[in-house]
């Protein structure tokens, strides 16, 4: 692939450019090797990116054979790759897809694959989130080579700084936020852009000594500022920051950006395929000017489409907002689709990465994945490994009037619904007793051709159990609320109803709390509403049902067990739970609108 990054495309001018919403009409899942794509480590002396000059000049980035001969030698040969996300909130689903094509390429190649905190912004970082990143990439199935971070080459990127001032490549500028920035979309140098070479080395190491204000001076890369990509626009190199630093603590003052850290840092670490999202793709020519300027080995560079969800926003800046100002309860909180929140939701690290492999890993950039397609590859791993169990949520009192009120029936249900009867441990018993409940919603007392649940004077077979018959029903003395209905079973199941009901016996009852989860924003793309994008927010997204009923075979399940509770969907145990109350996540619900081959 060649690359040339002379002039960014509309596309790329484009922020927020509106994204299109995949439709019925999807492609069919990706079923090949992703990673066939992408070239062997040998491969990397070849041009694949040129960077076009004002001046008309080009540079076509490649590597002499001398220098890649010396980086195959340190590798072995084997791929490299670098996992690096910024520690200044929690990963979502996004970073999965970056996971997946990062570790995964790695992995199928037989390779390494780093994982690299890219800190180089003290103010927005924490040691909260370093320990969440590396919890969660182990979480996701994925192993790091080594585990390390930018801040590991602070040392080795102000020297680098250095040799890049003496060859006249950087330059100290005192130009302030504001005037930079009118500079830039002038196209118009800086006052301070051709000062002497010692002078800007001088004022360097003033920076590094603390002796320049915040805000005083910058290290700026002199590049191209009437070139036609604005990423050549004397990008900045390092800023003054006296911020302590969560990793490195308070050595350093000065911190570097991560335009002039990146790129160096995957030449140091020998990365020899450096992924990204296309929003980056504008930075190729910076990443390969810097590199070139400095005569350093250059890693293959390839971005892919960036994975975008529906009825969610990935933006970290917006996701920190919305849990900074409680409008959710936190980072994990199940109904953000960070991977904190999946997994407390219920959701599988295996079902995370069947849904992003069957995505593929493209350059098609501008369309948004239904949230349902995520939920189907979720559906098809539970389906699998929740054990069944029965869970009332709003429970009406049914009498059987027919049935001894010291009588129980032990009946077997099932676990799993393909069951062999020779298979002790796939079922559980259930007692049948003269009171049970059922769903409020499974009784009207108006019926209906197209109802299935019980009425006056019609059947239903309860799961499991025997077909009941409504025969009686009871109001509270408003003469509207139903209190309990009563019912006579049929013990010989002579009666064929059409409908089945779950149901929980008042002999052996569990109290628990539900929580039931829907999209977070009503609007498929937030992101379009622009300022007004918090008024989407669905304020029905979460009910907590705190009065359920649950069969006691589930009274000790742990933390993180799931469940498909049935004609419900999938739950899961979630972290709120206390002895004696057991609190249940939604994590799904049992309807599938998306079917392969892209058919909702």
């Amino acid at each position: 692939m060649t690359g040339v990054t002379c002039k960014p495309s509309k596309k790329m001018e484009k922020k927020d450019k509106p994204v299109k919403v995949e439709k019925a009409a999807m492609e069919v899942e990706e079923e090949l090797n992703p990673y066939s794509i992408f070239p062997q480590p040998s491969q990397n002396s070849m041009v694949h990116t040129e960077v076009c000059f004002s001046d008309s000049s080009v540079l076509r980035c490649s590597n002499t054979k001398e220098v890649l001969d010396k980086h195959l030698k340190v590798t072995g040969g084997k791929v490299y790759t670098r996992f690096p996300p910024e520690p200044n909130g929690y990963l979502h689903i996004g970073h999965a897809k970056a996971m997946f094509v990062d570790f995964g390429l790695a992995k199928e190649r037989g390779g390494c694959c780093y994982l690299r905190y890219d800190d180089t912004n003290p103010d927005a970082e924490k040691t909260e989130y370093i320990n969440h990143i590396e919890d969660i990439v182990n979480w996701m199935g994925w192993e790091p080579f080594k585990i390390t971070y930018t801040s590991d080459y602070f040392q080795e990127l102000y020297d680098l700084a250095v040799e890049l001032i003496r060859s006249g490549h950087a330059y100290v500028d005192h130009q302030n936020a504001e005037e930079i920035k009118e500079y830039r979309e002038k196209k118009m140098n800086s006052p301070w852009r051709e000062r002497p070479i010692e002078e800007s080395v001088k004022l360097f190491d003033e920076m590094r000594r603390g002796l320049i204000e915040e805000g005083q001076a910058t290290l700026r890369m002199k590049q191209d500022m009437q070139n036609d990509n604005y990423n050549m626009y004397d990008l900045i190199a390092y800023r003054i920051k006296f911020t302590s630093h969560p990793h490195a603590g308070d050595k350093w003052c000065i911190y570097p950006t991560y335009d002039y850290a990146h790129c160096i840092v995957d030449s140091l670490e020998n990365i020899t395929h450096s992924l990204c999202t296309l929003e980056f793709e504008t930075r190729r020519a910076s990443y390969y000017w810097l590199l070139h300027s400095l005569g350093r080995y250059m890693p293959y560079v390839w971005e892919y489409s960036r994975l975008n969800v529906t009825n969610t926003v990935m933006s970290k800046r917006k996701l920190n907002y919305i849990v900074t100002n409680k409008y959710v309860d936190g980072w994990d909180d199940p109904r953000l689709l960070t991977l904190a929140g999946l997994r407390r939701r219920g959701v599988t690290p295996s079902s995370i990465n069947a849904f992003v492999r069957g995505l593929g890993i493209t350059r098609s950039d501008g369309s948004m994945i239904h949230v349902s397609r995520l939920e189907h590859h979720i559906r098809e791993e539970l389906n699998k490994t929740a054990p069944r169990t029965m869970v009332v949520l709003n429970p009406l009192k049914v009498v059987i009037t027919n049935l001894e009120s010291d009588k129980v029936i032990e009946l077997d249900a099932k676990r799993w619904p393909n069951a062999q009867n020779d298979d002790p441990l796939a079922f559980y018993k259930v007692p049948f007793s003269r009171v049970v409940y059922i769903e409020q919603s499974d009784f009207r007392i108006k019926d209906s051709k197209d109802y299935f649940g019980l009425a006056p004077d019609k059947s239903v077979l309860l799961r499991y159990a025997f077909p009941i018959k409504c025969t009686n029903v009871v109001y509270a003395d408003d003469n509207e609320t139903i209190c309990e209905i009563h019912a006579e079973y049929d013990p010989e199941k002579k009666t064929k109803p059409k409908g089945v009901l779950h149901w929980v016996p008042e002999s052996d009852p569990v109290k628990v709390e539900v929580r039931l989860f829907e999209k977070l924003f009503n609007s498929e793309n937030p992101a379009e509403l622009n300022d007004d994008w918090l008024t989407d927010i669905n304020p029905n997204s979460k009910v907590v049902v705190s009065d359920a009923y649950a069969l006691s075979t589930i009274k000790d399940a742990m933390v993180g067990d799931t469940f498909q509770f049935e004609r419900l969907g999938y739950y899961a145990v979630d972290k709120d739970s206390s002895p004696g109350k057991l609190v249940f996540n939604r994590t799904v619900t049992l309807r599938d609108s998306y079917k392969k081959g892209g058919k909702f």
